[in-house]
């Protein structure tokens, strides 16, 4: 992985399109003290080098009815490396699936998981999850309640 090379001005400009993904160019120019243009550069250059990786709307799962959050750990099978892919493949078709992480330790995976309810979270792990190949466990914990959900980073401790 290579370093990238990112000043104070791009770190302004990254906390602030972390917290308000739709300013405009002429906001974002004004907020971190530069022209339109270079201000403009700079963002087009940090898209480019992948420090930006996009841009996305953040639904309110809970309003539109998914009520459950689960973290699931997925334990493969042993020699499981064969269905490596095939795994990975069918977690990123699966819309349930929020996150993914390969972890250290007794699991494998790590799920995000949101359902409408207890039962379709159930018909879930048990007629989807369960039924990939090299899934040899699964174990899920519901979520109670959600107490911090972002994906900023500490742009703070670059400074």
């Amino acid at each position: 992985m290579q370093n990238i090379e990112i000043d104070r001005i791009d770190i302004r400009l990254l906390g602030i399109l972390q917290s308000n993904g739709r300013i405009s160019n002429l906001e974002l120019a004004e907020a971190i003290k530069l022209s339109p243009a270079q201000t403009l550069r700079r963002h087009r250059r940090l898209e480019e080098m992948g420090v930006i990786k996009g841009y996305d709307t953040r639904l309110d799962a809970q309003r539109l009815g998914f009520s459950v959050v689960a973290f699931v750990h997925v334990t493969m099978e042993r020699g499981h490396i064969r269905d490596l892919s095939n795994f990975k493949g069918l977690v990123a078709e699966l819309a349930q699936i929020q996150e993914c992480f390969s972890v250290t330790g007794d699991i494998d995976y790590v799920l995000k998981v949101v359902a409408r309810d207890l039962k379709a979270l159930s018909d879930f792990l048990l007629d989807t999850l369960m039924r990939i190949p090299g899934v040899s466990a699964v174990k899920s914990s519901v979520c109670l309640d959600e107490i911090k959900c972002t994906s900023a980073v500490p742009l703070q401790a670059l400074a």
